[in-house]
């Protein structure tokens, strides 16, 4: 079973500190194409991809499950 996570906060954080998508790649050691894998969830961060944001947003690892293991919510159609 494939899981699907929201990075709106991840997204949010990077915009928050002013960098742009290829700006945060670069700093976490990745290319824009391979960020955007990611976020479309056709590839998964690498452990150390998350450690080296963390540390970019100056945040505690406690805090990991805020910006990378938020699981999308489904959405239900109404007629």
């Amino acid at each position: 079973m494939n899981s699907e996570f929201n990075y709106s906060k991840l997204k949010g954080k990077i915009r928050e500190l002013d960098m742009t998508l290829s700006e945060y790649a670069n700093a976490i050691g990745i290319t824009e194409q391979t960020l955007n894998l990611r976020f479309q969830d056709k590839r998964p961060f690498k452990q150390d991809e998350i450690i080296k944001t963390m540390e970019l947003f100056n945040e505690s690892v406690e805090n990991i499950h805020i910006y990378f293991f938020t699981k999308k919510v489904a959405k239900n159609e109404t007629n």
